[in-house]
């Protein structure tokens, strides 16, 4: 005979799995009006051109701003890339290091 399935531990268990995607979703959002410089907005400016952007049904326009979106965030990879290459060659070489600092390697 199978064993019964826990149908309330099954949904607490998606309940609390959806609450901890809403909670990351809520936290990358806040990342994401700190990188983009938005934090120095006020609640009212940002709000209001969030309610403009969602409201705009002009395709040209969204993939206008999906383009400018996706440039912010390859630029903004490329720079920690390049940031992280640039801390790896200065770093100076460790004691019994088998690989020198500059390898590129990406780990440290």
């Amino acid at each position: 005979m199978r064993k019964p399935r826990d149908f309330d531990a099954e949904l607490k268990a998606l309940e609390d799995k959806a609450r901890e995607l809403k909670t990351r979703k809520v936290q990358q959002l806040g990342e994401l009006v700190i990188a983009t410089g938005a934090d120095e907005l006020t609640a009212d400016e940002l709000a209001g051109a969030l309610v403009a952007i969602a409201e705009t049904k002009d395709t040209a326009k969204r993939e206008a701003w999906a383009r400018r979106g996706g440039t912010f965030f390859e630029s903004r990879s490329r720079r920690a890339d390049l940031a992280s290459q640039r801390k790896l060659r200065s770093a100076p070489a460790q004691p019994g290091s088998a690989q020198s600092p500059a390898s590129g390697n990406g780990s440290q």
